[in-house]
């Protein structure tokens, strides 16, 4: 695959509906937006439903309350986020890559996914704190993504000068992902006083993890 192309990832949606599904398909579309915008609180289900074109006779038919309709979202946002990882972190699209290309753009990836669907990510952030089933989901989200970010990398081992290479991906990954979270959902560094755009973000962010690796080549 070519250069250009392979570092163009981007967000995989699920196939369109059959018409059985497709008034679920809007609801879960439209509290997604919804919730994205207000907080999960102030989503009401009737706006949910209005913004969906569907009705809450509809929604109550497909869902007990508003928690159930929040595991569906959960549901499909990791399901959404697996195949995304199948297609960006598929080895023959980075087959001929350095470590420090295929950081670069996944990294930059995350920043961008965290952005565009930083409302929903707050939400399942702070209900997995609580929430054993949420918790598990996103346990198993990040040990898929993990498993596949750290074969990449180290099938490339050759380049890391770290002595314990397996250690120091898994633990640069889990140190990208908490800096990510807490820069993009809940602005911590600005509570430090540090600004940063989200390119810089990206691009601090790979520096970071490629000196921890050992690995000279500075991102650009």
């Amino acid at each position: 695959m070519p250069k250009s192309d392979r570092s163009e990832l981007r967000w995989v949606h699920p196939p369109r509906q059959a018409r059985s599904l497709e008034t679920l398909d809007r609801i879960l579309v439209a509290a997604e937006d919804l919730i994205s915008e207000k907080g999960f609180d102030d989503a009401p289900i009737s706006e949910i439903v209005r913004r969906a074109g569907s009705s809450v006779g509809a929604f109550y038919s497909r869902f007990d309350d508003k928690q159930a309709l929040l595991q569906a979202l959960s549901t499909r946002f990791v399901e959404q986020a697996m195949a995304t990882a199948d297609v960006a972190l598929d080895p023959e699209r980075w087959r001929g890559a350095s470590i420090p290309e295929i950081l670069r753009a996944v990294i930059r990836f995350l920043v961008s996914i965290y952005r565009e669907q930083g409302g929903m990510l707050k939400v399942f952030v702070i209900r997995n704190h609580t929430d054993l089933e949420f918790r598990a989901r996103q346990d198993r989200l990040s040990q898929y993504v993990n498993t596949r970010v750290s074969k990449l990398l180290l099938d490339r081992a050759h380049e890391i000068r770290h002595p314990n290479p397996a250690i120091a991906v898994g633990f640069g990954l889990r140190l990208v992902f908490s800096s990510i979270e807490d820069a993009v959902l809940f602005g911590e560094l600005r509570a430090s006083g540090l600004t940063l755009s989200d390119d810089e973000l990206a691009i601090e962010l790979t520096r970071a993890y490629l000196a921890y690796l050992g690995i000279a080549t500075q991102p650009h």
